[in-house]
Formats: C-alpha cells, structure tokens, sequence
C-alpha cells in the first residue's frame, strides 16, 4: 500500500471514530455478522446505500447496544484498482459527516424499542 493510501486510511479510520464509531477499529475490513433478530433492528433504520453504509450500520449497532466483535481477515491489496483514493476517501468523508449530522439533528432516528 503506498504512503498515500496508508495516510488517507488514518485519516479515514480518525474521522470514523471521532464522528461515528468509536468500538471498532477498522469498519470497512472483515466480515459483519449478526443474528435475525439484530439484522432486522439494524437494517430497517438504514439510510446509507453507498460507500459508507456500513459506517451507518456499525453506528446503529453501537447506539443499540448491539455486541460487536471484530474478527480479524488477512487482506491482499490488488494492483490496478479503478478507484481513485482521493475522490472515495473524500465521498466517504462526506458520508461519515453527513451520517453525523442527520442523527445529531434529529433528520434520522434510531429506534431503540421493537413495536
């Protein structure tokens, strides 16, 4: 991974935590699994349906107090990706503030009892 990419991954995984998740190291690595009954409360309250839906999805599981561990994966970078770093880390960073504001201000809600 070049300099670049690691720096921008720092940055990325900084903002995460000070905006979103705080339990969780890396959110866009690994595996997320959940029970039916967890899947249901998390996936019903989504919004996000791009890059950083599972910001959202991880945020809702930590306001629901919803267990979260993460499982390490061994991961291998692929030479000759088609996506720019700059342009995704930069949408993903407009997500991940717009994720914070919509709940802080109330625009979206986490419900937190099941009807």
């Amino acid at each position: 991974r070049s300099a670049f990419r690691t720096l921008l991954m720092y940055a990325f995984h900084f903002e995460v935590w000070l905006f979103a998740v705080k339990s969780i190291r890396d959110t866009q690595c690994g595996f997320k699994l959940f029970s039916r009954e967890s899947a249901r409360k998390i996936f019903s309250q989504m919004h996000v349906e791009r890059w950083a839906f599972d910001v959202e999805l991880l945020y809702i599981a930590e306001k629901l107090n919803i267990p979260i561990f993460e499982v390490d994966v061994n991961w291998q970078e692929i030479p000759g990706s088609k996506l720019d770093p700059f342009t995704a880390s930069f949408q993903m960073g407009i997500d991940i503030l717009a994720i914070w504001m919509r709940y802080l201000f109330g625009i979206w809600k986490i419900q937190y009892k099941t009807q």
